[in-house]
Formats: structure tokens, sequence, C-alpha cells
């Protein structure tokens, strides 16, 4: 439901009415909005008690009535910030838990008590969870006006804090279903605990003063360039220059501490300074995105130049609102930092801002909420909000489109071409009726062949169209970094199904691992810096340092819309040196982590560090780079290691370096480990890179030994299956899981050699045959360098008693001193689980083995069956580890339902079991089958039974493709000079020309 500007607004009531309402203690500007809505419930003659934490001038500034309460109480904590521009994840959940869940019973026993005392008619929350059950305690109808909710937020946190906090996202969640429906504001969230919305349009403060008024009062004149810097009322922690500024400019500072000195060219504004007028007075905005800061600068057309702000999922939604209203402009961290103002602002005064939607939000809704108030039923009868969270909550949304245009970003790769248009060339889908050609209108193919994968000549396509003008920032980034005269290489990298093996991989097991058919490209140009386009920021850096043209990497990645990333990444080549030597890896880690929107680029140019550091490779020429991946990210499938691998590869192939497909995925799994500070195996970029089409690549992780490649039967299909919960290999779970198995192989070792004393000590030098045996077994245990090495039946024999469950990283390293993993590092205060992360790759291994062996054998029911056994068998190892998932499991359920069904057994059988892939946590879920048309139907199946369950409708995997060893590289060149745009560039849309 919408209602725009038609509304009768908020007329004055003959009934007295009193509203609660709920204020977030997260920034000011929910209280803001709040404010404005507020002041037309008090105008229509209501009573109005306001519960925040805010300062009570954010109200009292605007509202001056006796009708106004203001009651100091925090019931929530928002997200805590490390500065203006990060967020602290765990900190955040762990002050939530404090503020919002050890006192929950008490919040909710004095909430409704309160709620009682003052005769509240309605609760309105903006968008406090616990409120809304609160009010369903004391009999009172709630209502919640909001762009997110919390589940939202906190949903990606979790991935940083583990398991042990999913509960706080579905206690939310649960908190909201109380809710009678929404009131959905612009660049609204995904926010599936509410069951019913009604869209209103942007709640935005009104206008105290003409921007000529407060020029005046500023004493600025009107050839000054006036720019507002809003953190949202926060200290921006900025070291400000005088030199930030171009000539003729004046900044005005929000939230700036009383005793900080500013250089003349920037003003301090008061703390309780009405930031309304400023915005409209002023010629831009520079700072972060926040609903407050954006709606205003939306309704009084103020350009905004915006830095991302770490790990809030609010921000993709606003940042898409205010690019398509032609009023934002993205500025890079780095530049933000180091002063590099002068292109972003340049670019902000020539925009045209034309956001011409309502902005009357407060009052539509004030007058929504007093028709609620007085009994108007503005919800349908439907199920329950809590019925239909499941396992959708934790980042498993189903995005939705507000009509009128207000476009959001799906998670779902899948949909996101119809969501925002064409983002990435589709999968290589061969079904007997498109025919692919490798002729193209404009580019030459000098050196490999397309192979007949049709992703591929789609890539190949969307590179031959780049000149043509787009509106997507992505698109003029990518048709401006490349100089068309010049020669590009193209490389494709596939994802992988992890089959068996899994997380074993680190513990040294055999794995099992097919190549899918969606794969990453990369476009990559080497070329003299004279002749590099650079990006107008770019240039402008290099003209600061003066001197000649240098070695510039620039990097344009598709598919940003589909996560809060910057689309867009440059640096200088000399960023990664220290003096004349490379900088190490670890100052590499902490380069990229400065500015988490553009981690990604590590993926990529972590790839050229590698290589100088490891092969002392020198690049002294520039480099541009498009990555445009079909590999879903967050599924489990390797979309990092494709990016890698595809990375990798077209450097190679560029600078001429002939590395094998082995040792390029061994340089890949640096990059991941030492670079990107992720504490994966290796398989997967073995697998990407050395992997064939339809079959698995059978190798043993110590580290990396390929001992051949498994045809899959013909009467066997292996299938894919999304859960729809994003999994992380640098989530906790996956690192505390790997400590826990490196833990408990120092505990065997260290029992081993208490064995081997012991023996020694007691015999002397006199042994028999078989006290020699045990000896050299324990002297081969005392020294194990991969836990997989030891057989279940010595481990279940000697050592199993050993392990405990669990253990405190203090006692641990206490005793042991170190775990001897390269790549983690024990938290001193946590306890991890030991016994079943040690058991899980000893016996996974012998898994492995046994359905290597079983795939070579006779066809026959009883193989199908031993194959999907050993499946399951993992899975419910996994989930020991603590490594499952809600959705997977859920899955997993599905399959055997299938499995033991009539129709499967009408047919001898169709599926025979199911697991949980890669690093768990969520992901995908590998089923086998036999490869019949029942099979497939089956599969098919799960796709509605799970969407029924969970909201979300599962992708399937299907198929295989060839790894990146296997197809090798292009070296193509277009054929015409496209004529040159003077288009919108990279990071909000500034132009890019050529700097020759």
């Amino acid at each position: 439901m919408r209602i725009d500007q038609e509304s009768d607004g908020v007329s004055a009531s003959t009934k007295h009415l009193v509203f609660a309402y709920y204020v977030t203690g997260h920034g000011f500007g929910h209280a803001t909005r709040v404010t404005e809505v507020v002041r037309h419930l008090i105008h229509a003659g209501h009573d109005v008690h306001v519960v925040t934490g805010a300062p009570d001038f954010v109200f009292t500034s605007e509202i001056q009535s006796p009708r106004l309460t203001i009651r100091k109480v925090l019931l929530d904590c928002g997200a805590v910030q490390a500065d203006a521009l990060t967020v602290d994840r765990l900190a955040s959940l762990s002050k939530y838990s404090e503020t919002a869940v050890k006192p929950r019973a008490q919040i909710l026993e004095q909430e409704a008590e309160w709620l009682n005392s003052v005769k509240a008619d309605l609760v309105v929350s903006d968008v406090v969870p616990v409120a809304c059950r609160a009010a369903a305690d004391a009999g009172i109808r709630a209502v919640c006006v909001t762009n997110f909710s919390w589940d939202f937020i906190y949903a990606e946190y979790v991935m940083a804090a583990g398991l042990h906090h999913r509960s706080i996202v579905w206690q939310i969640a649960e908190d909201y279903s109380h809710c009678e429906f929404l009131i959905r504001l612009p660049g609204y969230c995904p926010m599936p605990a509410f069951r019913d919305t009604i869209d209103v349009p942007l709640v935005v403060r009104r206008l105290h003063k003409s921007a000529k008024e407060v020029k005046k009062e500023l004493g600025v004149t009107d050839d000054v360039k006036l720019v507002i810097l809003n953190f949202g009322g926060q200290p921006s922690g900025l070291k400000l220059k005088e030199e930030f500024l171009p000539s003729g400019w004046l900044c005005l500072v929000c939230g700036a501490s009383e005793h900080e000195d500013l250089p003349p060219n920037f003003i301090k504004l008061a703390r309780d300074a009405y930031t309304p007028d400023i915005i409209a007075a002023s010629d831009c905005m520079l700072g972060k995105i926040g609903y407050g800061t954006v709606s205003e600068a939306l309704a009084y057309k103020c350009p905004f130049v915006f830095v991302r702000r770490d790990y809030f999922n609010e921000e993709p939604f606003l940042r898409n609102m205010l690019e398509n209203s032609q009023c934002g402009v993205e500025m890079i961290r780095r530049d933000l930092l180091t002063g590099h103002w002068r292109p972003y602002l340049e670019r902000a005064i020539s925009l045209k801002p034309c956001y011409e939607a309502g902005i009357n939000g407060g009052e539509v809704a004030a007058h929504i909420l007093q028709e609620t108030a007085f009994g108007k039923n503005y919800a349908s009868d439907k199920l329950s909000g809590a019925r239909r969270l499941r396992d959708a909550i934790v980042l498993g949304y189903q995005l939705q489109r507000a009509p009128g245009g207000d476009i959001t970003i799906p998670e779902w790769y899948a949909t996101a071409e119809n969501q925002l248009g064409h983002t990435t060339p589709a999968s290589p889908v061969d079904d007997g009726t498109t025919a692919f050609s490798s002729d193209f209108e404009n580019i030459d193919i000098l050196h490999g062949d397309v192979q007949g994968l049709p992703d591929t000549v789609a890539f190949l396509q969307n590179l031959s169209e780049l000149h043509e003008k787009h509106t997507r920032r992505e698109r003029k980034a990518a048709a401006n970094v490349f100089n068309w005269e010049e020669e590009i290489f193209v490389t494709r990298a596939p994802g992988r199904l992890d089959v068996m093996g899994g997380i074993a991989d680190y513990s040294g097991s055999l794995v099992l691992q097919m190549p899918i058919k969606e794969a990453c490209h990369v476009a990559l140009q080497r070329i003299h810096p004279s002749k590099h386009r650079l990006w107008k920021h770019a240039e402008a850096r290099q003209k600061d340092k003066g001197g000649n043209p240098t070695a510039v990497l620039q990097i344009v990645s598709y598919g940003s819309e589909l996560s809060n990333r910057s689309p867009t990444f440059d640096m200088d080549f000399s960023d990664f040196m220290d003096g004349d030597k490379p900088i190490s890896y670890e100052q590499a880690r902490k380069y990229f982590a400065k500015d988490p929107s553009q981690k990604w680029a590590a993926y990529v140019a972590g790839a050229f560090l590698v290589l100088m550091i490891e092969l002392g490779v020198q690049f002294e020429d520039s480099f541009s780079l498009l990555v445009s991946s079909a590999v879903p990210e967050g599924k489990g499938v390797s979309s990092s290691a494709s990016v890698e691998v595809a990375s990798m590869s077209a450097i190679a192939a560029a600078h001429g370096l002939n590395i094998s497909p082995r040792d390029l995925a061994i340089l890949c799994q640096k990059v991941e480990n030492h670079i990107v500070g992720a504490p994966c195996g290796v398989m997967d970029q073995m697998a990407s890179a050395c992997g064939e089409a339809n079959k698995l690549l059978a190798m043993i992780c110590q580290p990396a030994e390929i001992v051949g490649l498994v045809e899959i039967p013909n009467h066997i299909r292996v299938w894919g299956i999304d859960s729809g919960i994003r999994h992380s290999v640098g989530g906790a779970d996956y690192g505390s899981v790997r400590i826990g198995a490196f833990m408990g192989m120092k505990m065997i070792k260290a029992k081993a050699s208490e064995e081997l004393s012991e023996l020694c000590a007691a015999n002397g030098l006199n042994y028999d045959e078989v006290e020699q045996d045990d000896i050299e077994l324990l002297k081969q245990e005392a020294s194990l360098e991969y836990l997989c090495n030891l057989p279940p039946h010595r481990f279940e024999a000697l050592y199993s008693k050993t392990i405990p469950e669990t253990t405190v990283g203090e006692t641990f390293l206490e005793e042991y001193k170190n775990h001897n993993d390269p790549v983690t590092i024990i938290d001193q205060k946590r306890t991890y689980g030991v016994r079943a992360p040690t058991m899980h790759p000893i016996y996974e291994n012998f898994r492995v083995k046994t359905f290597k062996a079983l795939l070579t054998s006779a066809s026959s029911t009883y193989q199908l069956t031993t194959l999907g056994e050993l499946l399951y068998q993992c899975h419910y190892s996994y989930s020991a580890c603590g490594l499952g998932s809600d959705g997977t499991d859920r899955l997993v359920h599905l399959v055997q339902e299938l499995q033991h069904s009539a129709s499967s057994n009408a047919e001898g059988g169709t599926l025979f079991g199911a697991k949980i892939t890669g690093g768990g946590s969520g992901g995908t879920v590998c089923a086998i089958g036999r490869n019949c048309l029942k099979s497939s139907e089956h599969i098919f199946e799960v796709q509605p039974r799970y969407k029924k369950a969970t909201g979300y409708l599962p992708f399937i995997f299907e198929g295989s493709s060839p790894g990146a060893g296997k197809v090798g590289y292009l070296k193509i060149r277009r054929r015409a000079t496209p004529i040159k745009a003077n288009s919108d560039g990279a990071n909000g849309a500034i132009t890019m020309e050529n700097n020759s």
C-alpha cells in the first residue's frame, strides 16, 4: 500500500489521544524524523511521550509544547561506531545484548506498566524492537515507522560474531512481528518481519530560514561556495587543513569539538545548529550517508559527496536513491583523509538534483497514526510475521521493490537483472536452443579460443559495447578504464562445488571438487603510464606528487549493486613498495582493511603483490582490470577463488609469466591467506585453476598434490542447492573450528611424544619387533604435519580420550604455547571446540577415500546408497563442529524426505544423499542422485518446499565447466576506437579522460 501527497493532513481532532513514541539510540537521524511526525501529532491536539536517549534540543528546537513529554530511557543501542565511518560489529552485538537482551524481562515489565500508566492509545516505534513486544504485553496496538529494521542490520554482524549471536537477530525479528503494520519510508531495506506495509513520502524537517538569511547570519557572500561537513552530528575525526578546499570555498563543520582549532576556511557550527536550513543554503554536502542527511539533501536539492560507511546495510538503499536523483557523488575514503576533495566538490556542483517525489511524509505518517489510534484497521488478515521468518532472517531476505521506482539492491544475483538491469554475463547454459557465435563486430581475437563457452562470448560482447553511453557508474567506469587502441587480455575461472573434503583441506585431506558452470571473467590491460587513462581523482593525486606519470592500478568490478561495496578501486604501484622492497603481507592486509567498501580489491590487487614477493616480478607499467563474476558471493561455491585465479591468470598472461595451474593456485591461496586474511585451504583455488568439466579434481592438500581427475559415472548426477544463508570463510565459526583442529593436532603430538618417552624409558634399548613398530608409529605421530595422516583407528585407540570437548584459549596456550597454524590467531578469552573439529578431518579423509573408490565400482543401488550415506555423515560432522545452519539442515532434510518417498522407491531410488559444503555455516548443499528425469524433478521439487518454509527460492547449481588452466587466455583488440564521451566516471560519476 502506498500513500502519497494526496493525504488530507492531520486535522485537529476533537478526541484527545496519547501516543508513546520510541526512538532508537542510533544517531540523530531517527530522532530528527520522529520530531517531524510528532510535530504534526501535537498540532492535531494529541499528547506524545517520546522515549529516547537523544539530546532534548533535537526535539525542543522544533517543538515547544506542553503536549510533548521526553522520557530519557535507552532500550537499544543501534550500531556502535569506532569512529564516524567505522561500525564495530562485535561491540554492537555485545552492547545490544547488555542493553536489551539481559535485562529483557525487566524491560518488558517496566514498559508495559508505564504504557498503561500514561494510558497510551498507540505505541509507535522507530525502530526499537522491544517496544513492539511491550505494547503487545500491555494490550496496546503498535506501529513502526522506519526505512530499516535492526534484524537486517545485525544479520551481517552475525557473520563476524558467530552462531552464538544469531539468537539476537531472531529475537529482534520476533519482537517486530508483534507490530501491526509498518509505515515504510523511501530508501527502505528488506524487512520481512513486518507482514503489512504502507509506503509514505520522505519525512523531512521543514525550513525555518531562507538561504539568503542563513548566508547573511554566517557573513558569507554569494560568490563563496559553501560545503557543509556533516557526519550525522558526530565529530568527523578528520585533521582538517586549509588546502583541503579549493580557492573560493568555505566549509561549515557540524559536530566539531569545542576545543578543536579549525583552518580559516572552515567554520565551526553550534552543536544545536538547525542543519536543514544550512543544508538548503549550501552548494553541496560532504559526509556519511544516513536517512536524515539523505532525505534533506534530496528535499532541498543539495548535492551530496558521500563516503561509504563500514558494515551498515542501510547505506546501499539510500545511496541508490541519491544517485537515481542525480544528487550523489561517492568519494574514496583515502581521498577524504588526505584532502583530495577538489575533484569531488567540483563534480558535485555540476549536478542537477531532480528528486520530485513527495517530502511531506511526516504529515502523512501522522495522519495514518491518528487514524489507527482511532481504530482504523490498515492491516490485512495474514499469517503472523513470525511464521514467515524462518531461515530468511539471517541474510536470507527476498528483496522487494516499491512502486514508483525506488530501486533497492537484491541479495540474490539471479534477480539482479530484473531489479537493476543487466549486470554480469549469464553463466553458460547450453540447452541446445541458442547458437553462440565467436564472431564479434568490433573485436579481433589475436590469441586463444572461446572454446564454445557462451559466458565468455557474452563477456566479449559486453566489452565490445562499452563505448555506448551508460547510466550506471560501474559501466561508465569500465568504458573509460581501457585504452581501446591497445591489447587486452581476457581470462576465465569457474567457481567450484565441494563434493567431498570441505574444511578438512587445511588438515591435509583428500578432497573431491567439481568446477561449476558459473565463472569469473577478467579483462586486463598492461599499458605504459603515459598512455594510461586515469580517473580524475587519480590524475589529481599524480599531479600533487609532481614529476612524470607513474604506474597506477585501476580496477572496475561489476555487481557492486549486489553488495555494499565500491565499484572501483585505484592505487599507485608505489603504495606496494617500502623503499626498494615490496611491503609485507601484514602491511598489505592493513592497507586494504582501511576501507571495507574497497576491501574486495585485495582479492585482485593482492595478486600483484604476491607475484612481487614470491617471484620477484617488478611492475613498471600501469594496469587496468575489469572483473565480472557470475559466481554468487557467500554461497560457498568459491567466488573469491574464482576472482583470484582469473586475476592472477590475466596478470601472468600479460606479463609473459609461465606459471603452471598448480603453482598459480598456490599463489592465489597466499592472496587469500596473507592479504585478504581468510584462513582457507588451497582446494578452492586448485579446483578453479586445475579442474576439468564434468570431472572431480582429486587432490591431497599436503599442500596441493593432484592425484587425478575422477570421472563422474554417467548414471550419477551431482547438484548444488543454495540455502540463501550467506557463508564466509572469514567468519568466526570457520576460523574457530580451524583453530580447534590445530589445537587437537598439537595435543595428539604431545600425547604421542609422552607415550614414546614412556615406552623408551620402560624398555631401554631392548625392543622386540612389535615394540619397534610401535615406536616408529609414535615417532610419526609425534611429528605429525597433517591431522588427516592419522588413521581413525589410531585416533580411537590412543588419542580419543585425550582430546577435550572444549578448551579456553588462555588455558591451551599456557600448556602448549602455540597451535602452529600460521593463518589463525588464538583469542585467549574464547572457548574453542576441540574434540569435534579434531575428529572431523580424521574421519572425513577416510570418507573421501571411500567415496572416490566407490565411484569406480560397479553401478548399483548399493553404490548410490553408500555414496549418499557418506555425504550425510559428512553433513552431521559439520554440525557437530558448529558449522551447520538451519537452512542447510532443512535442505538436507528435504532431500531425505524425497529419497524415502514412494515416487523415489518406484524408480529404484532418485536422490541418495546431501551435505553442507565448503566452510559451512550456510552456503550451498551438495546433493547426489541417480541421473534420471525423476531425480531432476525431485531436486526442483526441493525449491518450492524450501521457499514455503523460508520465503527464499534456492538457486540450483547444475553442470560444470573447465578450469582456468584448461581454458588459457585470450588476447583481443577493439577494431574501432570509440568516440570519446564526456561520461561520468568512477566513484560517483567523476569525469574520466585520457591523461596522456
